[in-house]
């Protein structure tokens, strides 16, 4: 088989969105050497599941933190590491027209950096969350945004998660969805340059190919990034975001109670 890209590596798209208005409520520790936020449920509200957070390539900006905070609140314990290691992609570009905060920057050299140190963090990473925060009865899911999907996909091919969630994803091969082990929820857009129809089109087929259990939301009108960089003066662009994490709550909550 081939391998070719489905979801393909982040773009000029990826630098668009607006920062959304809330005080994040989680805290910061350091887990297998990385900076990780994690954001804690509601006492009383526990479900004693733990989420692994992917981000995108604004690394732990404010909107991530509180969609972090919103998983919480559904009652899992959350947590995202920093594998841009405080060198996010709004360090150089503010959106996606901007070519003065630094002129010389080289997003690709920047992604190749990035993408090298990631992929041999996380396996540890996910590795000590177990050993610190799990129990032996503790169930995982995880999600991941843009640049967080192969990171997700990754996990749902080994034996330690039980479901997963990606949004808009970016950097997917076909070899992604046909090493999937565990049920995948994919959340769209219909205008989106890394993960256009005709790929999104060829992950369905390969998801129903390999019999794995998957859903698919897929919103109208909107743009890559949608699910963290929405305009939230836009009522539709709101409920879209709403939406899509509300989806994944409830496919992590199904899929986590069986």
């Amino acid at each position: 088989m081939g391998d070719t890209y489905l979801a393909k590596p982040s773009g000029a798209c990826c630098l668009k969105g607006t920062i959304h208005q809330g005080d994040p409520k989680g805290s910061y520790a350091t887990i297998a050497e990385v900076e990780t936020y994690i954001a804690t449920p509601p006492q009383g509200k526990e479900n004693g599941h733990i989420l692994l957070y992917f981000p995108d390539v604004w690394g732990l900006f404010n909107n991530g933190l509180l969609i972090m905070d919103g998983f919480a609140a559904a009652g899992y314990l959350v947590l995202g590491l920093d594998y841009f290691r405080g060198d996010p992609v709004t360090k150089y570009r503010k959106d996606r027209k901007d070519r003065t905060t630094d002129p010389s920057f080289d997003y690709e050299a920047w992604k190749k950096k990035h993408t090298a140190f990631a992929d041999e963090a996380v396996p540890k990473w996910v590795k000590e969350v177990k050993e610190k925060y799990g129990k032996s009865d503790t169930k995982y899911a995880c999600v991941g945004y843009c640049f967080g999907a192969p990171y997700v996909c990754n996990e749902l091919a080994g034996d330690t998660v039980t479901a997963g969630a990606f949004a808009h994803p970016a950097f997917l091969k076909e070899h992604h969805f046909f090493n999937l082990k565990k049920p995948l929820l994919l959340s769209c857009s219909e205008i989106d340059h890394t993960f256009d129809t005709k790929s999104r089109r060829r992950a369905i087929d390969i998801l129903q190919e390999i019999k794995v259990p998957y859903q698919v939301q897929l919103f109208q009108g909107v743009e890559h990034g949608f699910a963290l960089r929405g305009n939230m003066d836009n009522p539709y662009e709101r409920y879209v975001k709403e939406q899509s994490l509300e989806g994944i709550i409830k496919w992590f909550d199904f899929w986590l109670s069986q």
